[in-house]
């Protein structure tokens, strides 16, 4: 199943894809952890990517659309996989239907995870990242046993700059902008699935299981 994971900065997008992950036994592609693998590893893409990162430059969508193509390929992703933090745009989105087309592949379900923007400042900035295995914890919603330690590795956790309140309302403009357009191109398209991502955590997992199956 190839499956995208869309919603807004906060919504628990994190926490969301490990289950799916588990639950469908693809998987978990971010650009981020695409970019830092090709960089560290000294590919191709990842150079043409760095030239880019560098001069404090966006990577272009052609540049990101070829990693997450290659991405794909791996024999892990043979059975499905899924996106997170791409597509950002409607470009994008287009990008990688013109990509799969050519393997005879499709998005089989697009999950955007619903929060109204007034909820999700607490969200982002009290969420807390572990050094070590990358777990996400909140200070208030899903708090760890020893404050600082990841409770899954005894990792130090921190925050991130990007989750910091200075950078919240930039981050969330961005998205309505950018990101949320593509809500309507997957509906459009019939494989929107809309879950309520102001319900508990557990909640928010059972609608999505409900809806994969």
């Amino acid at each position: 199943m190839n499956i995208i994971l869309l919603g807004p900065p906060g919504a628990g997008k994190g926490t969301q894809a490990a289950y799916i992950k588990e639950l469908k036994k693809v998987p978990h592609i971010s650009t981020g952890d695409i970019f830092r693998q090709n960089i560290k590893e000294g590919t191709d893409l990842g150079k043409k990517a760095k030239e880019y990162m560098d001069k404090g430059l966006l990577v272009p969508d052609s540049v990101v659309v070829e990693l997450v193509e290659d991405r794909i390929t791996w024999p892990d992703a043979k059975n499905g996989f899924m996106l997170d933090g791409f597509p950002r745009t409607i470009a994008q989105a287009e990008a990688l239907d013109e990509s799969l087309a050519k393997t005879g592949k499709a998005i089989d379900a697009v999950i955007n995870i619903d929060v109204d923007f007034s909820v999700l400042t607490e969200r982002i900035t009290g969420r807390r990242i572990c050094r070590k295995c990358g777990a996400t914890f909140h200070v208030k919603f899903n708090p760890v046993k020893k404050d600082g330690i990841c409770d899954i590795c005894g990792g130090e956790l921190y925050q991130r700059d990007d989750d910091k309140e200075e950078t919240v309302i930039k981050r969330l403009n961005e998205y309505q902008e950018k990101t949320r357009p593509l809500i309507e191109f997957y509906n459009k398209k019939g494989v929107l699935i809309n879950i309520n991502g102001q319900q508990d955590i557990d909640a928010v997992t059972k609608d999505i299981e409900k809806a994969l199956k």
